[in-house]
Order: C-alpha cells, then sequence, then structure tokens
C-alpha cells in the first residue's frame, strides 16, 4: 500500500509526483486546497468519502479568488478522487488534498499571466488533535482580514497565519490556537471552526468575521437542529465569552469535533467532555461512515482496490 497522486493529468505513486523549485505556488502561496476525508468503514469493507461535491464546489469558489481555471469540473474532480483512493489499496481512514495553484516556474508577484495546474493525493489520516480533550491559548496573532486574503478561500498562503498561531500555542504548552480578529472577536483555531455551547444553544461566528465557511461546521449545525432538536446562533464572540461557556468544541475535517477542556488556563464547564458536544460526537461518526440512511447524499461509498506496492 502506498499514497497515489493524480498529477499532470495522471495517476501515479505520490513518490512520483514532483514539482520544480521555480514554482509560482511554491515561492508566494498561490494555490488553494481541500482537505476531504474518506473513512473507512470496516464493517462494510468500504470508504465512505464525506460530502466530496461540496468540498469541489468549495475549490472551485477558492481558484475564481486566485483567478485560477479549474481544469475539470466538479463532477470530473469527484471521479478522479475516486479512483486516487481505490489506487491506493489502503484500508484506514484517509486524508484527501486536492490542489490547484499557480505553476509556473517564474519569478514575479502576480496572478496575471501564469499557468494553472491541479493535483489530488490520498494519504493516511492521523488523529489531528490528539487526546479526548484540547487545551488552548488566544493567540497574539490575529486572523488575516478580508481585505488582506480572503478568508473563506482556503487558500495555501494563509496559512502562514495558522502556522505561526499553531506553533506559539504548542511552545507556550498549549494543545491549539484560538485566533481573533482585528476588533477582539473570537474567529477559529489554527484550522478548525469553533462552537461554544450556552444551555441548549451552539454560538459559533458568523463568516463576517474572517472565517472559513467549514464543511464540517455546516455538517455539525444541521445534524444538531434535525438530530437533537438544538439551533445554532452565528454571531460575534468576545473572548472572556468562550471562559464562560458550559462547553467549547472545535470542528474540522481533520478534527471532526475536538472537545475544549480549557482556554487560557480557564477550565471549560467541569473541563470534561461536555453532554451535547459528547452526543455530537456520536451523532457526527455515524454521520462520517455514512451509516445514517438520512445524509445519502452526503456520501460517496468506495470499494477499495487492490494494494499496491
Amino acid at each position: 500500500m502506498q499514497p497515489y497522486a493524480f498529477f499532470h493529468k495522471e495517476f501515479m505513486p505520490l513518490s512520483q509526483a514532483k514539482i520544480g523549485i521555480l514554482t509560482h505556488a511554491f515561492h508566494y502561496g498561490t494555490g488553494c486546497f481541500e482537505g476531504i476525508r474518506a473513512n473507512w468503514n470496516e464493517k462494510q469493507q468500504k470508504f465512505c468519502i464525506f460530502r466530496l461535491k461540496e468540498h469541489y464546489l468549495r475549490l472551485h469558489n477558492s481558484c475564481r479568488i486566485l483567478k485560477i481555471v479549474p481544469p475539470y469540473p466538479v463532477d470530473v474532480m469527484c471521479q478522479l478522487t475516486e479512483e486516487v483512493v481505490q489506487r491506493s489499496g489502503y484500508r484506514e481512514n484517509l486524508y484527501i488534498r486536492p490542489v490547484a495553484y499557480k505553476s509556473s516556474e517564474v519569478i514575479g508577484v502576480r496572478l496575471h499571466n501564469l499557468e494553472d495546474d491541479f493535483f489530488i493525493i490520498a494519504t493516511p489520516l492521523p488523529p489531528y488533535l490528539a487526546g479526548s480533550s484540547v487545551r488552548c491559548g488566544t493567540s497574539s496573532w490575529v486572523r488575516v482580514d478580508d481585505r488582506m486574503i480572503p478568508a473563506r478561500g482556503k487558500i495555501c498562503g494563509i496559512y502562514v497565519n495558522s502556522a505561526l498561531a499553531k506553533t506559539e500555542a504548542y511552545e507556550n504548552g498549549y494543545d491549539e490556537a484560538i485566533l481573533l480578529t482585528q476588533d477582539g472577536h473570537v474567529a477559529e483555531g489554527s484550522g478548525e471552526n469553533v462552537f461554544l455551547v450556552k444551555g441548549n444553544l451552539l454560538v459559533t461566528p458568523p463568516p463576517s468575521d474572517n472565517i472559513l465557511e467549514g464543511i464540517t461546521r455546516q455538517t455539525v449545525m444541521q445534524v444538531a437542529q434535525e438530530e437533537m432538536g438544538i439551533n445554532t446562533t452565528e454571531r460575534h464572540i468576545d473572548r472572556s465569552e468562550l471562559y464562560l461557556a458550559d462547553e467549547c468544541f472545535f470542528t474540522g475535517t481533520a478534527a471532526n469535533i475536538a472537545p475544549i477542556a480549557e482556554i487560557d488556563h480557564r477550565t471549560i464547564g467541569t473541563g470534561g467532555v461536555g453532554h451535547i458536544t459528547s452526543r455530537l460526537c456520536d451523532l457526527l461518526k455515524d454521520v462520517m461512515l455514512g451509516e445514517n440512511p438520512k445524509y445519502t447524499e452526503w456520501y460517496t461509498l468506495i470499494t477499495p482496490g487492490p494494494a499496491e506496492s
């Protein structure tokens, strides 16, 4: 078994897929990407690729922001992704990363008069946030604003902002960072959306607070309402409001739902996994394994091919 790639319009082992050191996206971050889960269902012996179409619709939108011409329509990108997963031969959770990028090998800051290219990789998905709950610190780094780099796109270069915050948190003894906006409102983690629980209500920052409109975020909002009767309010959240929440958690493709136990050395709720967070974790697990028939439109079920070596 080995990671596989779709690169330069053909399928190949990931180890053979290389870009040149003059590639524009490498120097200037002029690319956009998605992170897509292919969850291995041991009982069914199939992968459940979760919300594949929605990820590629978002990638197309990110391409529009960066003036990248997508090489394929959404349905073709979905088909290529299915084949990458099948060819890899894995039987464990996979992380799929499609990237559209400025591929010209040239120096010069711009978006115009450059070639575009596209690739897809699939590789095993390790735990993103280890442990049953997460310790967070508010970052000194401020979340980038839409007038700087549009946060609604998954743009490669924007993740320097996230990397600075993540490493600052790690070096300060935390598991993850929480970034604020320029006017002091809660934005998101380094790679996750943030929710808090107040009574029987979920609260999360709005898109206008420079968050990535996460697909897992939207999934949790819908599942909470339909399965638990819990509504979500999107509004500004002050930093201190997090400290007083009944529960807090992150959502994201890599993280799924990650309960937050502590923020800035303040225990959240009881410090354990709250009732609502725990119930959402259970519901989301079934949904992402393709085992809830109510959400079949979200599932792409794939039987893996033979392992290649």
